[in-house]
């Protein structure tokens, strides 16, 4: 289907289903998020040499973590798990006007929804603030800060859901380019803030507060002239299909906990760092932030082209299908996740360095936060599975087994957080957690999948391991002594510093997929 035909019933074809198809969707996809990737990785460069660590930057980012943390359950997690499946299912079974239907039933059930919480935070922000930053609370301009800069914030859970279900939509219909620049906008709202707004106010962080409320709406306006064209404008319609939002909500209130565990894991680690000292929060942000350059590029990519395919084979019955699609998201991801996660161990303080460290970023925020980018990125493998893995239960419109993998994942965070709190490992000890806790949410949900042979291992397994080993291997010996001692990188001007790092990341990529090439590894493998 070309971009400018409108959504029909089902008789429509049902779209690239084969492993080429895939492939060539998630390299769509990677590369429009990469886009947007790169200019949060510029967002963040920004940010740290005008505003540093500071009391302002931590109230900043802990008041941006609370929409983002309900973002990623009402949107990327929960809702869409949710919600792809039941939009699969009409899409193939019924015709357009029931899709329609469906889709502006969900619309003003969801927008309906979250515009009471979020008028409820708004207004009682002084009050909600008080558990999630009590750290600050002995800080009364802190907290005071705070609490302005989450009623600011806060409406942006609102816009970012309904723009997650317009998203949901374009990607069910193969439309994985649009979506997945869109989140390129919150990016450039933050820059330009930074740059153009932050001057003018009293409290220049207040900046990074609007940039985000600017490009809810920004994100959500972007996206309705590619829906129009399918004639799925998400318009509220109330009651109009109250089956298929039943359905949809049954599916999603055990999945706000169950595919989200990473992502209240890493909210508890900010909460607790509120009780650290000062810089602590901020630590934890740019080194998750790093962590998620290649988890967004590439996880998040894969995970999104995987969804509807796996619930379009599951509604067709197929389950060779279905297991060989689970089997190659998995290789993907280890062909990515375990070069990204040398890369981010052996070159943590060169990147911070390089990326970030100037008067407002001292090196001393450089060593902190390259300790918790270590521990992060040890995670990253995990993190990456957990995306491809719970897929494999939602297509399946199966959220008790994520559920219950997911408590005891979050029950393990929240024992290895205290304990690591009180053995000292301050902030390093929360990165450390959420990676071990990711790890046991990722394995849970594998042997599960297994065990309801859901998903079988296809050959070929021992020789790829095998593989990625010795290319893994040859390419940080390059990059560990190519990188040298990261002391000798403060001595450098920044141009010394980016031509060093660009050409080690560079030759390490090159490196590893020679080292590939020459065991006998190709690209037609992973587009049968």
């Amino acid at each position: 289907m070309s971009s400018d035909q409108p959504a029909t019933g089902p008789s429509e074809s049902p779209g690239q289903t084969s492993s080429e198809g895939l492939l060539r969707s998630s390299g769509v996809t990677g590369s429009m998020t990469l886009i947007s990737r790169v200019l949060g990785l510029v967002r963040d460069i920004v940010i740290a040499r005008l505003f540093g660590t500071s009391d302002a930057t931590d109230a900043f980012f802990l008041a941006n973590k609370i929409p983002n943390f309900m973002r990623r359950l009402f949107a990327e997690g929960a809702f869409s798990q949710a919600f792809v499946p039941i939009l699969s299912e009409y899409r193939s079974q019924k015709p357009l006007e029931a899709v329609q239907n469906l889709i502006g039933a969900t619309a003003a059930s969801l927008g309906g929804f979250l515009f009471i919480i979020t008028m409820v935070v708004v207004i009682g922000a002084p009050y909600v603030a008080v558990p999630i930053a009590y750290g600050f609370t002995d800080e009364p301009e802190k907290f005071s800060l705070f609490v302005q800069m989450l009623r600011i914030t806060f409406p942006y859970l609102l816009l970012i859901s309904l723009t997650a279900l317009c998203s949901a939509i374009l990607n069910s219909y193969g439309r994985f380019a649009v979506s997945a620049l869109t989140p390129a906008l919150l990016n450039v709202s933050l820059i330009g803030c930074s740059l153009l707004l932050a001057p003018y106010l009293r409290q220049p962080e207040l900046a990074l507060a609007w940039a985000v409320l600017i490009a809810g709406f920004a994100q959500l306006l972007f996206q309705l002239p590619f829906l129009a064209r399918l004639r799925l404008v998400p318009v509220p319609r109330p009651n109009r299909d109250k089956e298929g939002v039943s359905r949809i909500k049954q599916l999603m209130l055990p999945a706000l906990f169950g595919v989200s565990v990473s992502q209240i894991n890493l909210l508890l680690d900010t909460v607790i760092a509120s009780l650290l000292v000062t810089g602590s929060v901020s630590w934890l942000y740019y080194s998750d932030r790093l962590m998620e350059l290649p988890l967004g590029t590439f996880g998040i990519a894969i995970a999104i082209v995987v969804l509807p395919s796996l619930s379009r084979h599951h509604a067709e019955s197929s389950s060779q299908a279905f297991s060989e699609t689970l089997d190659w998201a998995l290789r993907l991801v280890v062909l990515i996740a375990v070069p990204a996660t040398i890369g981010l161990l052996v070159l943590a303080e060169p990147l911070l360095i390089t990326l970030f460290q100037n008067q407002n970023f001292p090196v001393e925020d450089v060593v902190s936060s390259a300790g918790s980018l270590r521990a992060y990125a040890v995670g990253l493998l995990a993190f990456m599975g957990v995306k491809i893995f719970a897929p494999g239960f939602y297509a399946r419109q199966d959220t008790t087994t994520p559920v219950r993998i997911g408590v005891i994942a979050m029950s393990a965070n929240m024992v290895l957080n205290l304990l690591f709190y009180l053995g000292g490992w301050a902030h390093v000890g929360l990165a450390l957690a959420t990676s071990l806790a990711a790890y046991l949410n990722a394995g849970g949900l594998l042997l599960m999948l297994k065990r309801s042979d859901i998903f079988r291992l296809h050959p070929g397994w021992p020789r790829f391991l095998f593989q990625v080993l010795l290319a893994n291997v040859t390419m940080m010996i390059f990059i560990f002594y190519g990188s040298g001692s990261w002391s000798e990188w403060l001595e450098w001007s920044v141009l010394e510093q980016v031509v060093r790092l660009v050409f080690l990341v560079l030759a390490g990529i090159v490196i590893y997929l020679a080292v590939l090439f020459a065991t006998g590894m190709r690209w037609s493998q992973f587009n049968r």
